[in-house]
């Protein structure tokens, strides 16, 4: 590892910055910043204190103690140069901030402390207030800040580039069993955890045209006039890391006109014209994924993705500006990973800034473009592959998109010397895809430009090489690597699963928080009985913990020693929430039927977000509500069978479910899923998997053993052999009588309050093309439940199980991830930060 000299943080006459009152850590010291952020920030007096400005006074209170760290780490980077990772990425969903930081900083029992001099019963109250960022849809974002949480507990240097978005992913009501989507206004009241650096924005243009000149020493140059402008206003955010002084930061950029108020618009009573242009321009980080269904959102999302790169490149070059380091060293100084598609017009823009701006000959500004960028894929969907539309591509970045046929030009021409005469493989490698209405594809530019391609668990990686890019993988088998998915452990366990911690914390020492390779100790304990008690111990007390929260969101009384069966995530035709959902009928049916004679007593729990524009996948969440409604209303089901759909799912609902979840539904049609860490996430809190061998649930399964994972369902090279030969639903129906008969009350509205219709669609593609092969994977499926529910009926073993699969689970840490891109793509060592004065 190597260190920088201790960064030396005084002020021009002796003192440190670290305040003692603002930095020291103790509950006294706590309380008194909080004392006085309600005076002198808030504007309170205690005793007429809310809940929420007592969250804002600990919340200011917490971000000076982490300002020290903040600064010296930037410091240390001026003070001895050293690469540094920016991660780009459209989404961060970094969740809620307070206990994080108060866990990575070590004051959790202080702040404690300090609150209940205020007369509040529990730290937990105060947490509850936090709003949550809702800066990502799922787990991309989710990645991408456990990514970030991870390289600052590595002491890797590191910025996190993308938007601020003033309003997230929208905020789910379910109302007659539909999904109705709300405004998520996560900035209301302010937000405590972000530093605004308004001197530090940058202008990106949109439109325009392009022309050509010859410079000063007679050089053909072009450059480019936009027609637009807007402003790149940064907002940092301090993140954190694990017990050390490393702190690095999430730089998210608001958009702001370049004239936000035309006055003589207004003077002459045009007054929507005197704001036109604010309106504009402030829409770019308006809302998180713009519904891209109109040729207006499209547009917008393609605008979005420009302008929050653009902001971050400039931002980087000026950095090396200001510390006096030649543009040259670009790629010595930064590694640019591109966090799926939407930030691969980085490859472009890169490009014109170093020819354009910066006057390099083209060879050298791609051989520093090639050495910074990497590009991580994730997903082998088609539909996820971004396609942009020449004409819009034209019209919103002309300069990009002459660029991009130079690239292309000069990469096809290495085609041609590979494959001399084949036509049909310079039509499959083109950057621009002639089929049709012609179009950019921004996941071979970000191929081409990047000096490294990896998926996200061997399967996906392996399918990326064989099925999504054979070609390019056979032009540069090196380019393509692997590095699997991971989770934080800090947050994923320490914090949403206290009672396990505290119990791996006596068991095996607090190291394991760092190191989740010593949960292998865990493995001793395996026949020890005492202990499985305990385990199961801490298992139930989440489950009652969650019991109750669903009993206030939504009515329904669980019984917290009844099998926690959950399936949370992204609502998707490919994750097969139908498929569970049709195993609820079936097992429905057994219990009326009188056959269930060894059913395990079950609490099925959904939850999860569909796309506004994704009718299928808002119907399926229609169909889950209207079986909810009949079972448990049903008084055959009692102590037998509950479903409960959680409305809103997100990180902070996630908290309590991981910890509470005895079995993961995790059942995408193999081949389909890039990775998945949800599944992760359920494994390091000890439960068990019933999954398909998709994503990294293989991986999953190696390691934990398959003995202690519920395999079921047809294999990927399987189901292309089935969708070869021309597959048929009708024929699984046909001979499945438990199916075909889920089905039949299906059809007969038993589930809709008698229309037969309402779940028409979903029926019509189940049963008629099944894209994602649910009826064909449905009895394996369900044998598969059947082994769950014997398991369950000896709880020694299942905890023996649930145990193995916590104590297994340290791969699956993003702190490996982490390492292995330092070591393996980027390049990057950790960098440690010390500071001089005291501030503990």
């Amino acid at each position: 590892m190597s260190s920088s000299q201790p960064i030396d943080l005084r002020l021009p006459t002796p003192g440190c910055y670290a305040d003692p009152i603002k930095a020291g850590i103790d509950a006294d010291a706590v309380f008194d910043g909080m004392t006085e952020h309600l005076f002198f920030t808030l504007g309170k007096l205690a005793t007429s204190a809310s809940l929420r400005d007592l969250y804002m006074a600990l919340s200011y209170a917490v971000r000076d103690r982490l300002m020290t760290r903040y600064l010296a780490s930037q410091e240390a980077i001026r003070a001895k140069p050293h690469k540094t990772v920016a991660y780009f990425s459209a989404e961060f969903l970094i969740g809620p901030q307070l206990n994080n930081n108060l866990l990575n900083l070590g004051i959790q029992e202080e702040a404690e402390e300090a609150v209940k001099r205020f007369g509040i019963e529990s730290l937990n109250d105060i947490l509850e207030v936090e709003e949550e960022p809702g800066l990502g849809n799922g787990g991309l974002g989710r990645l991408a800040a456990c990514y970030m949480e991870s390289l600052a507990s590595l002491q890797v240097p590191a910025i996190g580039y993308g938007i601020r978005y003033e309003f997230g992913i929208f905020n789910q009501i379910i109302r007659d069993g539909w999904q109705i989507e709300v405004t998520d206004k996560w900035l209301k009241g302010g937000w405590p955890w972000e530093l605004p650096q308004p001197d530090e924005s940058c202008f990106v243009g949109f439109g325009g045209r392009t022309e050509n000149y010859i410079d000063d020493q007679g050089n053909y140059r072009s450059r480019w006039i936009p027609s637009e402008h807007a402003i790149g206003v940064p907002h940092d955010i301090p993140i954190l890391g694990y017990r050390v002084n490393n702190c690095d930061r999430l730089r998210l950029w608001r958009a702001d006109a370049t004239e936000s108020f035309d006055f003589y618009a207004f003077n002459i009573g045009d007054y929507y014209g005197a704001v036109e242009e604010k309106v504009a321009s402030e829409t770019i980080s308006k809302v998180l994924y713009p519904n891209d269904g109109t040729d207006e959102g499209r547009r917008l999302r393609l605008k979005q993705q420009h302008f929050f790169v653009s902001c971050s490149l400039q931002d980087m070059i000026r950095s090396l500006e200001t510390r006096n380091i030649p543009v040259e060293q670009f790629s010595e100084n930064w590694t640019v990973q591109l966090n799926d598609t939407h930030p691969a017009i980085a490859v472009a823009e890169l490009m014109r800034l170093l020819i354009d701006n910066h006057h390099f000959e083209w060879d050298q500004a791609w051989d520093i473009t090639n050495r910074s960028v990497a590009y991580t894929n994730h997903t082998l969907l088609p539909e996820a592959l971004e396609k942009w539309d020449l004409n819009l591509f034209k019209s919103l970045l002309p300069r990009h998109l002459e660029l991009i046929y130079e690239i292309n030009k000069r990469f096809l021409q290495q085609v041609r010397l590979r494959y001399p005469g084949n036509d049909l493989i310079l039509r499959k490698l083109s950057i621009i895809d002639e089929e049709g209405s012609k179009a950019v594809r921004m996941a071979h530019l970000a191929t081409i430009g990047a000096h490294n391609v990896n998926g996200v668990a061997a399967l996906h990686s392996d399918l990326i090489k064989r099925q999504l890019m054979p070609e390019f993988a056979d032009l540069w088998p090196e380019k393509f690597t692997n590095v699997t998915n991971g989770v934080t452990p800090r947050r994923w366990v320490a914090l949403s699963n206290p009672e396990l911690a505290s119990l791996l914390d006596q068991e095996i020492g607090s190291n394991w928080i760092t190191n989740m390779d010593l949960l292998t100790q865990l493995e001793e304990k395996e026949n020890d009985s005492n202990f499985l008690d305990v385990f199961g111990a801490t298992k139930l007390l989440g489950k009652r913990k969650l019991a109750g929260y669903i009993h206030r969101q939504t009515g329904i009384l669980v019984d917290p020693s009844t099998l926690f069966d959950v399936q949370v995530k992204r609502i998707h035709q490919y994750k097969r929430q139908h498929l569970n959902a049709l195993q609820i009928i079936a097992q429905y049916l057994r219990i009326k039927n009188g056959t269930a004679h060894s059913i395990a007593p079950r609490t099925v729990i959904f939850g999860g977000k569909a796309a506004p524009g994704y009718l299928m996948a808002k119907l399926m969440i229609r169909f889950i509500n209207g079986i909810a409604e009949v079972v448990n209303a049903d008084p055959d089901m009692d102590g037998k069978l509950r479903v409960v759909f959680l409305p809103d799912y997100n990180v902070k609902l996630g908290e309590q479910v991981y910890s509470a979840t005895d079995l993961s539904e995790q059942i995408s049609t193999a081949g389909k899923e890039a990775s998945g860490t949800g599944n992760m996430k359920f494994a390091m809190n000890g439960a068990l998997t019933i999954g398909t061998l998709d994503g990294a649930n293989v991986e999953i399964r190696d390691r934990v053993g398959k003995e202690n994972f519920f395999l079921f369902g047809k294999t990927e090279s399987e189901i292309m052999k089935l969708r070869k030969n021309g597959y048929d639903p009708k024929q699984y129906i046909e001979k499945s009588p438990e199916l075909s008969e889920a089905i039949r009350l299906i059809e007969l509205g038993h589930f809709s309050n008698g229309d037969n219709e309402l779940f028409r669609p979903l029926l019509n593609s189940l049963t008629g093309y099944d894209p994602f092969f649910v009826m064909a994977d449905f009895d394996d499926y369900l044998l598969a439940q059947d082994r769950v529910s014997k398991a369950w009926q000896n709880h020694k073993e299942w905890n023996r199980m649930a145990l193995l699969n916590t104590a297994r689970s340290g791969f699956f840490s993003s702190d490996r991830s982490i390492r292995e891109y330092c070591s393996s793509i980027w390049k990057v060592n950790p960098l440690e930060v010390e500071i001089t004065c005291n501030i503990n």
